[in-house]
């Protein structure tokens, strides 16, 4: 077995053998280069301590990025690239990081300490594969299994919980049974981990291409994080529009739009406040008015538990505030929805819209559909022509206002406004000898 490591990679191997050390590939370059995946990062070990691995690279820019924990990092064209010393880790109290490391000889035991077979495979053109736990196997049955007794892999790190559906997510591999049980008896220990690692792994896992079955497989998982999302489990809409209940519905939206993180985070939680508002009518029909506001303010909220950025968060709720808009036709109204989120989100929220229908049940979805690709086609339109939506593309400004006499900041605004929408009703032409005639009418000058 033969793999092909970049040249950087393959000299600071190099460095170190000459040098009478072992060195090693490993870990996740080692899964994707077997997978056929071209890595992002090449991680290397070896059996140098960190001060003898400085030694070999004296002629070289090093950092000591983690010299504690034996990683020296050797800048090459520009480019880190983290050595680590051969490692056994000590007990973990807080379920992330071991409370001391101490170093190795052996690789078989650094790789014992790994969390995941297919992560516990090492490296090197002289030595070739390095595989103790049978990981390459792991990885041909497409499947994700701990390094020994998952419940101890799990206690000593539990953000290893959420790697494991990551890495199901991403490539489809089922979780082998002791796993995934381990997976689920654990789950708890997940709030012991801070909200910036759950976020970023929940956002690899929601734009995994088998983020759908994930979801639906451990959902209780995701609720240790996210416990808004269970009255949504098995929750019956009752209603002809759906034939999923609503925690069905939200996981095949997440499947169907394409995976990008603000589309696949904003369909997650565009019905997650269906519960709350629900009104059953004489005929058992259940009604959700109002769900778009409760789903955006619950986003909110859990969005900022996990620390996504404010840019983030603020996309995310106004697709999900306006997700359920029923588009009539009307140009004036896509002139709105676009003053509301502007021309670079509106791709967006037609994306959202027709994963939303596509996943609910067959009635009037053909009706549905029209209405969103008649007015995603009166966007470009919009566009195109440089029609007015918003006070930018209004032909006058605040300044021009101050010029007539309005000088009062409230009336500018007010004035600004008004204008702007009786452009968007077609009353008034966007030209700016009629908007100041306007303005003087409005002001009484």
């Amino acid at each position: 077995m033969k793999l092909k490591i970049p040249k950087n990679a393959a000299q600071i191997i190099s460095v170190l053998e000459s040098s009478g050390y072992e060195a090693f590939v490993v870990g996740g370059c080692v899964r994707d280069a077997l997978l056929g995946i071209e890595p992002h990062d090449w991680d290397i070990c070896t059996n140098a301590k960190p001060s003898q691995i400085k030694e070999c690279f004296a002629n070289y820019n090093t950092i000591d990025i983690g010299i504690q924990h034996g990683t020296v990092a050797i800048i090459l064209d520009k480019q880190p690239y983290e050595v680590t010393t051969y490692r056994v880790d000590g007990e973990y109290s807080d379920n992330r990081h071991p409370d001391r490391v101490s170093f190795t000889t052996d690789i078989v035991k650094d790789l014992a300490r790994r969390d995941f077979t297919v992560n516990a495979i090492a490296y090197s053109e002289s030595r070739g594969l390095i595989d103790p736990f049978g990981g390459r196997a792991d990885l041909e049955k497409g499947m994700i299994r701990c390094v020994g007794n998952p419940d101890e892999r799990f206690n000593e790190d539990a953000l290893r919980i959420l790697r494991a559906l990551r890495f199901s997510s991403r490539f489809g591999f089922a979780l082998e049974p002791i796993t995934a049980n381990a997976v689920k008896n654990n789950a708890v220990l997940l709030k012991n981990i801070a909200s910036e690692r759950i976020q970023s792994e929940f956002t690899q896992i929601l734009t995994g291409k088998y983020a759908e079955n994930i979801l639906n497989e451990y959902r209780e998982v995701i609720a240790v994080f996210i416990p808004e999302i269970k009255p949504c489990f098995d929750f019956d809409q009752k209603t002809i529009h759906h034939k999923y209940d609503v925690y069905r519905h939200i996981t095949h939206t997440v499947g169907y739009i394409e995976n990008d993180p603000i589309l696949r985070v904003s369909m997650f939680f565009h019905d997650i406040g269906k519960p709350s508002v629900m009104v059953q009518d004489s005929n058992g029909t259940r009604h959700f008015k109002g769900h778009q506001q409760v789903s955006a303010d619950i986003a909110k909220t859990v969005l900022r538990r996990l620390r996504y950025p404010n840019a983030f968060i603020d996309n995310c709720i106004k697709l999900i505030i306006y997700h359920d808009v029923r588009f009539n036709g009307s140009k004036k109204q896509v002139k709105r929805v676009m003053n509301k989120l502007g021309k670079v989100l509106m791709p967006s929220l037609f994306k959202v819209m027709i994963a939303d229908l596509m996943s609910q049940s067959d009635y009037m979805r053909e009706e549905k559909l029209r209405s969103v690709t008649q007015a995603e086609r009166q966007y470009r339109e919009i566009i195109a022509q440089a029609e007015c939506f918003s006070l930018k593309e209004l032909k006058i400004n605040g300044g021009d206002l101050m010029r007539i006499g309005i000088t009062e900041g409230t009336e500018i605004g007010k004035t600004l406004n008004i204008l702007l929408d009786e452009v968007i009703e077609e009353y008034l032409p966007n030209e700016k000898n009629a908007l100041l005639k306007r303005a003087e009418q409005i002001n009484g000058i």
